[in-house]
């Protein structure tokens, strides 16, 4: 039996390398048969039009996976150091692991930071200098209270998987501005994983290939697998015309078919990767002094790498990349494991300031580096977590989920900085003032990208869906 398998292994090598480049049309039907169990009934192409004056060009996602505690970051809260260790006065929702304690004050002290006096926790010193640019929200909700849903909720409004994810949208929503690199683009670095969820978070879902989320190693010698070909660029070019001709011939018998479309310009996109991908990543034309903002040559290997992904970021925007999700390293410290780095559920004192020293200056300095280059404006910086923490412990020094108020921030592409928007309870547990959910904020990154959010659809299942759903309100006091 192994023998007999061997021996069509074997065969199978020599009819893909007989048909060298016919491999694509091989590659390109099975390519297919995996999309065909989408059931796209949609248009291939990205809408590929504003609907008004766009204010930003492209979006940097900082994904703070795990759930970093509001109340010791952009919230905060002297109640809870009046309360110390004394019972909440009420009630308390369920929570994950239902293990409750009493009022919790932060570890971490707060001071007002810049002209607009926004407080920030010490935790995020280098962030503190930029308060003025930041569109802080403090009323941030989340229906759902456990990861995995939480980051398919963050990520695609929707809580489970399937559906496209925002930076999927933008791709479909605008089209790339450069045709050698994806619209779409995941950093990692430093052993960096999916957040739970895995790389469904990236997914197209039922929008075409072309406009799911690549993954790029931001520390990686090869940055994306096998991006290097064996064999020289002009014989692979001499391949994909070869490929080019045939998939075209093979469309024109699938009548047009948008997957069909969607494949061969994932393959052409991937051949012209060849190049673009290994330049962006050589930073050696960077200058000493950027390699040193960002934190390149710190002794914290954990904040060097964070700031190798933050500086290729900027190199994405530089080379018209529309939309760039970042990734946090696990630091492993109280139960926040490789996939949710800041689920302190023990030792948060601990953990978020290792966390926090992690981000701190590298997003610090891709904000100040943006500005220098005149790209801040364009470039809009979304920092989330998928929910935030309890006012009262877990344990003895830990914080459980606490999706009923939490924050997050909005930085450039046009927002208003040095600003809050809404409020949090005196405990900072549940959202009293201007609530809001993650569908405004999508709202408000696609409104100042230019696109109405009730109107970039996407037929699929007889149905038209959107990043919002059927929710969502753009935040129009946060826009300058």
């Amino acid at each position: 039996m192994s023998g007999n398998r061997s021996s069509l292994v074997s065969s199978r090598r020599r009819m893909l390398q007989q048909v060298s480049a016919g491999f694509g049309g091989i590659a390109l039907a099975g390519l297919l048969s995996q999309q065909s169990s989408s059931g796209s009934d949609g248009d291939s192409k990205a809408a590929g039009k504003t609907h008004h004056l766009a204010k930003a060009k492209h979006v940097i996602f900082c994904y703070m996976s795990g759930g970093v505690s509001h109340v010791d970051s952009f919230d905060p809260k002297p109640k809870l150091k009046e309360l110390h260790g004394k019972s909440m006065p009420v009630d308390i929702e369920r929570t994950q692991f239902n293990n409750n304690g009493n009022i919790m004050a932060s570890p971490f002290k707060f001071q007002p930071w810049g002209e607009s006096g926004i407080e920030i926790s010490d935790i995020f010193p280098k962030l503190g200098t930029e308060a003025d640019e930041l569109a802080v929200i403090r009323s941030l909700t989340s229906p759902v209270n456990e990861h995995a849903q939480g980051n398919f909720l963050m990520h695609s409004g929707f809580p489970f998987m399937g559906h496209p994810t925002a930076g999927a949208w933008c791709s479909y929503g605008l089209g790339t501005a450069n045709e050698n690199l994806p619209a779409y683009v995941v950093l990692q670095s430093g052993g960096a994983v999916p957040p739970h969820g895995g790389v469904a978070l990236f997914s197209n879902g039922f929008l075409p290939a072309q406009h799911q989320g690549s993954i790029l190693k931001a520390d990686k010698e090869e940055a994306i697998r096998n991006i290097r070909g064996t064999d020289g660029l002009r014989a692979q070019q001499r391949r994909l015309d070869l490929a080019r001709v045939l998939d075209n011939q093979f469309l024109e018998t699938a009548s047009d078919d948008p997957q069909v479309e969607a494949a061969i310009a994932n393959f052409e996109t991937a051949f012209r990767m060849q190049t673009a991908v290994p330049e962006l990543c050589d930073i050696r034309d960077e200058t000493a002094e950027t390699k040193q903002l960002y934190g390149l040559d710190s002794q914290d290997a954990d904040l060097a790498s964070y700031g190798r992904q933050c500086l290729l970021a900027r190199r994405l925007v530089q080379r018209g990349v529309r939309f760039i999700e970042l990734s946090c390293l696990t630091r492993g410290i109280g139960a926040g494991g490789a996939a949710n780095p800041w689920d302190q559920h023990s030792q948060l004192e601990q953990g978020h300031r290792a966390m926090a020293t992690q981000v701190d200056q590298p997003i610090a300095a891709l904000i100040k580096d943006l500005r220098r280059c005149g790209l801040l404006d364009e470039t809009l910086i979304v920092w989330a977590g998928e929910f935030g923490r309890t006012p009262f412990s877990q344990g003895s020094n830990g914080r459980d989920h606490n999706p009923f108020g939490f924050s997050s921030w909005l930085c450039g592409g046009g927002v208003k900085g040095g600003t809050i928007h809404g409020a949090t309870d005196e405990l900072g547990y549940h959202a009293v003032q201007d609530k809001c959910e993650i569908y405004d904020v999508w709202a408000t990154v696609l409104h100042q990208l230019g696109i109405d959010h009730e109107r970039l659809t996407y037929r699929h299942g007889g149905r038209d869906f959107r990043l919002t759903d059927v929710h969502g309100n753009v935040l129009q006091n946060l826009l300058a």
